[in-house]
C-alpha cells in the first residue's frame, strides 16, 4: 500500500485538490496531510508530496497528480 503525505504549507499550489482526487480514486492509498513535512525549501517553490517517503515534485498540481498516480 502507497503512503502519500501533503504539507498543508503547500496547499496553496493545489495540493489540497491532488489529495483529494487521490482519496476518491486510490481507496487503497494512505493519503494525508501534515502541517509541515520539513522540505521547506521544497514547499516554497512549488507542488509537492512523499510517496512511500520519496519527495515527489512537479511544475504544476496536475502534473504532480499524474506523476503520484503512475506510482501507485
Amino acid at each position: 500500500m502507497s503512503e502519500i503525505k501533503f504539507c498543508e504549507n503547500n496547499f496553496n499550489f493545489g495540493t489540497e485538490d491532488v489529495m483529494k482526487k487521490l482519496k476518491e480514486n486510490f481507496s487503497g492509498a494512505n493519503v494525508s496531510s501534515e502541517p509541515c513535512l520539513g522540505y521547506c525549501g521544497d514547499c516554497s517553490v512549488g507542488p509537492y508530496a512523499l510517496v512511500n517517503d520519496e519527495l515527489i515534485q512537479a511544475d504544476t498540481s496536475e502534473e504532480l497528480y499524474e506523476k503520484i498516480k503512475s506510482m501507485i
